[in-house]
């Protein structure tokens, strides 16, 4: 969205046109749920975002437009994930500990963080490819939920979203060399699946 369509909105919503809400809701739900999903997992997004949008309407006079209108919203989203993820939180962050981290290492990575190679892909359409994808996607889902909050929360942010390093700092109000850290390991836990996958056909 340009800056002038997001004065054109903006306007429309401080009238309290109907039509201009549900624009707005068509247009930044998706990723405000995906920044939800990515703090506080699939169980308590859609009430994250609940908040998120009931302080959108209590604050959206108060808006300076010093940041985009989507980087408003998702940061109130972030905010109000965070806290429903303090409310509801049940486990300790251990990603300052060591450990292993799979069978692939540093080498598989460029020095911005991106893979070097990707993993095989598959192009069959048979049955059984068919089948061998399902389970890949749901090995990968189970990968994703068995990372650590922070983990997921930073992977989610930057593979799907494809939010900037230093949009994710702001966001998850953590440093870039943490974010760094969070989505290195993420993505070696992901790579040790996929090789595992090719070579047994299982999780």
């Amino acid at each position: 969205m340009t800056g002038e369509q997001q004065a054109r909105l903006l306007e429309r919503l401080l009238k309290g046109e109907q039509q201009a809400f549900k624009e707005l809701v068509d247009t930044y739900q998706g990723a405000m749920r995906a920044v939800a999903y990515a703090i506080v997992g699939s169980r308590h997004a859609d009430e994250a975002v609940q908040d998120a949008w009931l302080a959108v309407v209590r604050n959206l006079k108060g808006f300076e437009q010093r940041s985009s209108l989507k980087t408003w919203l998702l940061t109130i989203t972030a905010n109000a994930a965070k806290t429903r993820y303090k409310q509801n939180r049940r486990e300790v962050l251990l990603d300052d500990l060591p450990g292993p981290h799979g069978t692939v290492g540093d080498e598989r990575f460029a020095t911005d963080g991106h893979w070097l190679h990707g993993p095989s892909a598959w192009h069959e359409d048979t049955p059984e490819a068919m089948l061998s994808r399902e389970q890949l996607r749901e090995c990968l889902e189970h990968t994703l939920l068995s990372l650590s909050e922070l983990q997921r929360s930073v992977l989610v942010l930057r593979e799907r979203q494809g939010l900037e390093l230093e949009q994710i700092c702001n966001l998850l109000e953590i440093s870039l060399s943490n974010v760094r850290v969070l989505l290195h390991r993420a993505r070696l836990k992901v790579f040790a699946t996929l090789e595992h996958f090719e070579e047994t056909g299982q999780c």
